[in-house]
């Protein structure tokens, strides 16, 4: 499998051009079969360690409807809310949401879900502590 970063116009097609020069043109003049796919690249280690710094934050900080939550479980409420997701009833009661994964968020998808998380921590006056993760996220 060819994975490759597609940065500008010019690498992208010199990239491009390359795969197809020595990989699928020759493969398929032999008969192999491809898929392509082309996707967003996924969120950065930078924004991983981000997103988790502002969740400690906001699970120290923060008593939600007589509840302190988890990390993660500020992690599903944060996710659900930006992609508008649903709950639907648990097998054994309670409610289940569903919703996506930040590991296959896009960078782009990351960057809405901080922001959301920073206007959350503005109206519940939380106090961010690791501003050090914030400069290449």
């Amino acid at each position: 499998m060819t994975s490759v970063a597609l940065i500008n116009p010019q690498q992208a097609h010199a990239a491009i051009t390359a795969i197809y020069a020595n990989t699928v043109k020759p493969g398929t003049m032999a008969g192999h079969r491809y898929r392509l796919t082309v996707r967003e690249e996924t969120r950065s280690t930078a924004q991983n360690s981000r997103m988790w710094a502002m969740l400690e934050d906001v699970s120290r900080q923060i008593t939600w409807h007589g509840r302190k939550l988890s990390k993660e479980d500020w992690k599903h409420i944060f996710s659900a809310s930006l992609k508008k997701q649903d709950a639907v009833p648990g097998i054994d009661g309670g409610f289940v949401v569903l919703g996506q994964s930040t590991s296959k968020m896009t960078v782009r998808e990351m960057g809405d879900l901080m922001t959301l998380m920073e206007a959350f921590g503005a109206e519940h006056e939380v106090r961010f502590t690791a501003p050090e993760c914030w400069e290449a996220a």
